[in-house]
Order: structure tokens, then C-alpha cells, then sequence
């Protein structure tokens, strides 16, 4: 297997600063993640105002709620295996994650509540060759601040929407023959919306959106050829955090059990090509290298889920599954995004300790497919990808413990 010196070093800078499919997490709680985010339609607690800022409006109206934990993602190595010396494996990460939930008293028929959530992010890091040359480190942290407030139009009908302030940091490191070491931040707007409708006391209709925030990251580069250093000024470059719909329905029985179904569409296709942008001085012959937009058209995606809870006085068990679609071309694929179709099996509980407090603990599997990719593949960015190999591994654990108080 021979590959072109140039092409190598073309496609290791183009495809270093790629993100990975699937870098929205939906799961920002205890409830939401013990039920795989299906938690839209029937919520109970301060993290109603993240997942449907609508039902707060069904809280109990003389208490205020509030909610804290946080999440370790535990992230298994990828292991590429092709022949050697390209055959390879990831880093294995660790990542906490805090989420925060508040919800006020109703004031007449309005009631607020503010989030402070994790809402994407990924790390992917190789420290093997040639995976290194594409993918050193790849690093996106994503914070959400969400103010909402709701209104209650009827005894069975509430409408919510709030502001979304994300803040942004992104590393890119790559390192060969070519080499890159970026680094960025930004502050970003957006909004979300919610409406739930209540036919019954025991069935809840939810609808929910959330707008689409490019997050345009303005930093440094630094910019080898070798070990020659031949740039080293402002730099930028612009990835999206998708929009997405969600549709919900939960249906309650004799107050013990509920069941919910969740369909979610997320408008992945926003991200169409990734484009670095240099603001210093001018990279004269490696203009080609390092500034040629990349190719990337992204799908839209669907996520079935499905949540049971089961409520036993002081007890609350909660279990969740889903089918998530993956976003990423096979010919876009490369070693930040080795992504495929995943099924995501969840289970928590619940303790009430007072009438006041609670706390539980959740665990959330998510498990890829393998990825079979056959020579000659048309892979855009990736001449080693299209030799053919297997990715195997991958996917992630999650564990959450989290505690609330009504008062």
C-alpha cells in the first residue's frame, strides 16, 4: 500500500480539526439520563426548565426546585486495524461534566427557571502514527447558560421559550510531516422554545426547539512545515451546535407508572464543510495545505427513544432505551470521526430522603456499531481510510449522581 507523501500531509492538516458525530449530549440530568433522554413529555423536577421549559408550569406551584450533579464520561479507545504500521488506537478519556437546574414560584400564570449545562463537547486524541499526523488532540468544550419562562394559556396547555448564552473553547493539534497546534474560544446566542398540552391528567403531548448556534471560534495558530514554524497569528474556524425537534408523548397509569416516547430530528446538515480562516500574515505556499475548505455534508439525524418510571414512594426506578443515527458520510469519515449508528440502554433511581430532598445515581451505555470500510472507498480527506479497515471500540459509559431540593 503506497500513499503520496503530499496527499498525506494535505489530507493529515484538512481533516485534523474535524469534530465527531454525535458531539451533542442531550442527557443533562439525573432523570434524563437514567431514562436515555427520553424525558420531554412527563418531567417532575428543576431540569423540566432545560428538557421542556413548558412543564414547569405543572410544578408544584408553592415550592421552588432545584437540582445539581454531575456526569463522568467514560470514553473506550478506538481501535483502527488495518496492516501495520497503520493499524492503531485512541487514547482512552475521562470527562466530568456539571449540570445545574432552577425553577422560582410561579408569579400568576408565569413561572421562571434558569440551567447551566454541557450541552456538546467531545475530546479525541491519537498518539500513534499515522493517526497522530490527522489527529493529535481534537478538544470542544461547549457551556449553556438557559434562562426560560413559561406560561400557563389554560389548565392544560403551557408555553415556554428562553435564550441559550454558550460559551466556547476548542483545541487542534496535529502533528507530521505538516503540523498544527490551534487554539479558540467564542460567546454565542441562540434560543429555544416549548409547548406541552394536556388532553388528560394522565397523557402529556410535548413539543420542543432548540435554534442552531454556529460556534465561530477566533483564536491562535501555530503552523509547521517540519520543525520550521511559518505561522503563528490569528486564526478561525466555524462548527455548528445543531438545531433539533423534539416530539413527545408520556401516558401515566394509577400514578405509579409512566411511559414516554420520544422522537428527536437534529438539522446535522448545517454542516456542510469546514473552512479555517487566518487573519495574521500570509502563508504564502502552504496557503494550499492548511487553507482549503473541507468537505464535510453532514445528514440530519433521528433518535428513537423510549423511558419507563416507576414510582414507588421513596423509590424511583427509571429505565431508558434509544436508536441514534449517526451524521457522518462513510466517505467523510476520518480519525476524529470514526461514527456509526448506536443503541443506548440506561437505567437510575431515585431516593427521596425528606420530603424536601432527593438524590440517585444513573448509568447510560452507548454502543457503536463496528465500522467496515472496504478498499477504494471514496474517503474525501483520508487517503489512509481508503485503503479499507475496521474501526471497532468506541462509544461511551456514563455514570451521574445527582441531588434536588424543594422548598
Amino acid at each position: 500500500m503506497q500513499i503520496n507523501p503530499k496527499t498525506l500531509v494535505w489530507c493529515a492538516v484538512l481533516s485534523s480539526a474535524a469534530v465527531a458525530g454525535g458531539y451533542k449530549i442531550p442527557e443533562q440530568s439525573l432523570n434524563s439520563m437514567a431514562l436515555g433522554g427520553a424525558n420531554i413529555a412527563y418531567t417532575t423536577g428543576a431540569d423540566a426548565n432545560y428538557d421542556n421549559p413548558a412543564n414547569i408550569s405543572y410544578l408544584k406551584a408553592d415550592r421552588s426546585y432545584v437540582e445539581g450533579g454531575v456526569t463522568l464520561v467514560h470514553l473506550p479507545s478506538n481501535i483502527y486495524t488495518l496492516i501495520d504500521p497503520y493499524s492503531g488506537k485512541s487514547e482512552i478519556e475521562n470527562i466530568p461534566i456539571p449540570f445545574l437546574h432552577y425553577v422560582a414560584k410561579p408569579i400568576g400564570d408565569f413561572r421562571w427557571g434558569v440551567s447551566m449545562v454541557i450541552p456538546g463537547g467531545l475530546t479525541k486524541r491519537w498518539e500513534s502514527q499515522p493517526q497522530k499526523s490527522f489527529v493529535e488532540e481534537f478538544s470542544l468544550k461547549v457551556i449553556e447558560i438557559n434562562p426560560n419562562l413559561s406560561y400557563k394559556i389554560a389548565d392544560n396547555v403551557s408555553i415556554a421559550g428562553g435564550v441559550r448564552f454558550v460559551y466556547s473553547e476548542g483545541i487542534v493539534k496535529s502533528t507530521g510531516q505538516i503540523s498544527r497546534d490551534m487554539e479558540g474560544n467564542t460567546f454565542a446566542f441562540g434560543y429555544n422554545t416549548a409547548l406541552l398540552y394536556k388532553p388528560t391528567s394522565d397523557i402529556n403531548f410535548a413539543l420542543t426547539y432548540r435554534s442552531n448556534i454556529d460556534l465561530d471560534q477566533e483564536g491562535n495558530a501555530k503552523l509547521f512545515s517540519g520543525t520550521q514554524l511559518v505561522y503563528d497569528a490569528k486564526a478561525s474556524v466555524s462548527v455548528p451546535l445543531p438545531a433539533s425537534l423534539n416530539l413527545a408523548v408520556s401516558k401515566t397509569w394509577q400514578e405509579k407508572f409512566t411511559l414516554e416516547l420520544n422522537y428527536e430530528r437534529t438539522f446535522w446538515s448545517t454542516y456542510k464543510h469546514l473552512d479555517f480562516e487566518y487573519g495574521g500574515a500570509d502563508i504564502g505556499a502552504l496557503k494550499s495545505f492548511f487553507d482549503t475548505p473541507i468537505p464535510k455534508n453532514w445528514k440530519d439525524t433521528n433518535t428513537f427513544r423510549i423511558g419507563a418510571t416507576i414510582d414507588m414512594d421513596k423509590i424511583t426506578a427509571m429505565f431508558g432505551f434509544a436508536i441514534d443515527e449517526t451524521p457522518v458520510p462513510v466517505n467523510t469519515l476520518g480519525f476524529e470521526t470514526p461514527d456509526t449508528d448506536a443503541k443506548i440502554v440506561s437505567m437510575g433511581m431515585k431516593y427521596r430522603q425528606t420530603e424536601n430532598f432527593s438524590w440517585g445515581i444513573a448509568l447510560l451505555y452507548d454502543s457503536k456499531e463496528a465500522i467496515r470500510i472496504e478498499p477504494n472507498t471514496t474517503i474525501t480527506n483520508n487517503p489512509v481510510l481508503a485503503n479499507g479497515g475496521t474501526f471497532t471500540g468506541g462509544g461511551a459509559f456514563l455514570g451521574t449522581i445527582g441531588v434536588s431540593y424543594e422548598y
